[in-house]
């Protein structure tokens, strides 16, 4: 099982390198040293810790959909031309590009500001390690 450094842990989960070390304070989070002298967390302990603290985002627009990934955001940018558009949206640290037509951004008075949820729902996903 790989061990992460706690900056690498703070930076997957989307927190601090300090809430990491006050997770690890509090007991939240197991940490041991490395070879170095350095605290790391075992990777199967920090999988376990964000699966217990996900909570799915309030969909605050009054919907319900099927889809399981859903992410409360901003659009930054609409670019239409002609039938087509693509729509980004700023997710939290994620980035979020959506082509659609663009009858669909009209109806939706999508504009850059504009508060929307990027649904996605994909027979595809693609997992990378790093090398």
């Amino acid at each position: 099982m790989p061990n992460l450094r706690i900056r690498d842990a703070a930076e997957l989960l989307g927190v601090s390198d300090d809430t990491v070390r006050r997770w690890i304070d509090t007991g939240a989070l197991t940490a041991q040293k490395d070879d170095a002298g350095r605290l790391v967390i075992e990777g199967r302990d920090l999988a376990e810790l964000a699966s217990a603290n996900a909570r799915p985002p309030q969909a605050r627009l009054g919907s319900a959909s099927s889809a399981r990934n859903r992410f409360p955001g901003l659009v930054t940018r609409v670019v239409v031309d002609g039938v087509m558009a693509q729509v980004e949206m700023q997710c939290g640290p994620f980035t979020v590009v959506s082509l659609m037509s663009s009858e669909s951004v009209r109806a939706l008075g999508l504009e850059p500001g504009s508060v929307a949820v990027a649904s996605v729902k994909a027979t595809t996903v693609v997992v990378e390690t790093p090398q």
